[in-house]
This record gives C-alpha cells, sequence and structure tokens, in this order.
C-alpha cells in the first residue's frame, strides 16, 4: 500500500497533523467488509441492538406517513437514506473503536461515540442535510415534471411508475440526478466523518480528506459506493429487517476502510 498526497493541518492551540491519503487496490471492499462482520461477530449484542433502533425508526416514520396521508413521500425518503447513511453509521464507528483499544463495547460506545466532537459531527450533520433536502425538492419537481400536481392513489402511483412511459422516464431521470447528488454527498463524508470522531479537526478539514481520499482512489471509492447502496437496498427490500444486520456491518466496515485509507502523524512546529 503507498502513502500519498499528504496535507499539514496548522492549529494555534494544539499540535499540528499531517494527513496522508492511501493508495488502495481493487481488492480493499472485500476486506473492509469481512473486518465489518467480525466486529459485528465480536460486538454481536450491541451492534444488533444499534442496528434495531435504526430498524423500529424507519418502521415508525413510515407508518407515520402512511397514518398521516404523507404516503408519497416514502420513495424520496427511502432514496434519501443515502444522504443521512454515514451520520447513522457514527454509532457502528464508536462500537469498532472500542473493540480496537480492547474494550467490552456497550450501548454508550453506541450512542454517545459523538459527544467529545459534537460540534463539528452537528456541522456535517447541516451538510448533508443540505443535500437531503435538495434531493427532496429534486424529487418534487420530478414528480410534478411527470405526473402533474395532482397526488394519485398508492396503488396506482405505484404501477404507473413500473408500466407507464411518465414512470419509467422518472424513475430513469431521478436515477441518474439522484446518482450524481448521492455521491457528491458521499465523496464528502465517506471518511470525513470517521475522521472528526477520531481526530480533533474542524469539519472542513474532514471533508477535504474526504474528497481527496475519493480523488485518490476513484475507482475503488466509486465500487465502495455501489456496495454501501446495493446492500441498503436490500435492507429496505425486507421491509427495513435486513437493516439490523446490514447498517451495523457496513457502519464497521466503514470504520476500517477508513483506517485504511487515511493516516494521521504529528508534524511539529519549527519555532523561529
Amino acid at each position: 500500500m503507498n502513502a500519498a498526497t499528504t496535507k499539514t493541518n496548522h492549529h494555534a492551540d494544539q499540535p499540528s497533523v499531517k494527513i496522508t491519503i492511501n493508495k488502495v487496490g481493487l481488492d480493499r471492499p472485500r476486506a473492509w467488509l469481512a473486518a465489518g462482520v467480525e466486529d459485528f461477530r465480536r460486538a454481536t449484542v450491541v451492534s444488533l441492538s444499534y442496528g434495531m433502533f435504526w430498524v423500529g425508526l424507519s418502521i415508525a416514520i413510515t407508518l407515520g406517513a402512511f397514518t398521516m396521508g404523507y404516503w408519497y413521500w416514502l420513495l424520496p425518503m427511502i432514496a434519501g437514506f443515502m444522504f443521512i447513511g454515514p451520520l447513522v453509521a457514527v454509532g457502528s464507528y464508536g462500537i469498532s473503536r472500542a473493540l480496537e483499544r480492547g474494550q467490552v463495547p456497550n450501548l454508550g460506545d453506541a450512542f454517545g461515540s459523538w459527544k467529545p466532537h459534537a460540534g463539528q459531527l452537528a456541522m456535517m450533520g447541516v451538510m448533508m442535510m443540505i443535500f437531503f433536502l435538495a434531493w427532496i425538492r429534486l424529487a418534487t419537481l420530478l414528480f410534478a415534471l411527470f405526473f402533474g400536481f395532482e397526488v394519485p392513489s398508492p396503488a396506482s402511483l405505484y404501477t404507473a411508475l413500473l408500466t407507464t412511459s411518465e414512470g419509467l422516464g422518472m424513475l430513469a431521470v431521478g436515477t441518474v440526478a439522484g446518482g450524481i447528488l448521492a455521491f457528491g454527498a458521499f465523496a464528502i463524508s465517506v471518511v470525513a466523518i470517521p475522521t472528526l470522531m477520531d481526530q480533533d479537526l474542524t469539519f472542513m478539514e474532514g471533508i477535504e480528506a474526504s474528497v481527496r481520499c475519493v480523488a485518490r482512489n476513484f475507482r475503488v471509492m466509486l465500487l465502495w459506493a455501489v456496495i454501501l447502496t446495493l446492500c441498503v437496498l436490500v435492507g429496505v427490500m425486507t421491509f427495513y429487517i435486513g437493516l439490523a444486520l446490514i447498517l451495523p456491518v457496513l457502519g464497521h466496515a466503514s470504520w476500517h476502510a477508513y483506517e485504511d485509507l487515511v493516516r494521521f502523524e504529528p508534524f511539529k512546529k519549527i519555532k523561529s
């Protein structure tokens, strides 16, 4: 594994850090997934509990949408999960980090791992929410463009999506446009969020490291984005139940991807 692309970060009140982006091969996503499965095996109860929390929340949101008559928002919201998925994975990062430290992970590691860097992680949350809202707006415009402003019944809508030229056209355009937007969100967050959990850096420095990481390993990261997307889709197709396993495993795997891709070294400033 070759190291390349370094950057020095200077802070007035703390030691500087040199960030090194590693060049990795197309075989690494398989290794990340294997490491994620192993972390899940070592902390099954905590990881599964964390995954079930998000499954329960997803089911509650779905039932609430149908109860309140907002069922037509479900499809874009499910597709928009890719924009907030990196934030959902924060708990899995905490579990993996505890395992690496030789500790026995608990729910505090899953639900409280964000606290030491809450401010910067919150700013990343704002960035991801901007992408999510942009996607919702885009989905609304596409629906109006292809179907008009009248909301049909659930059965007729989902039938029309798969059997009419308008529906297939909307799915095609939405997939391409949403994919581009989703990859942009992926590019700024894939290692930014674990970086902010692991280092005392600003969210902009985390974003910069993430973008450089994707640029340095574009094919690998494109493959990783496809794997993450397909796995989440499988989980959703099981009426969210599969996400109880898939979300924590992908979160653990993403933590190991971060450690494989990014390295930090102390950098001491020379006094003049």
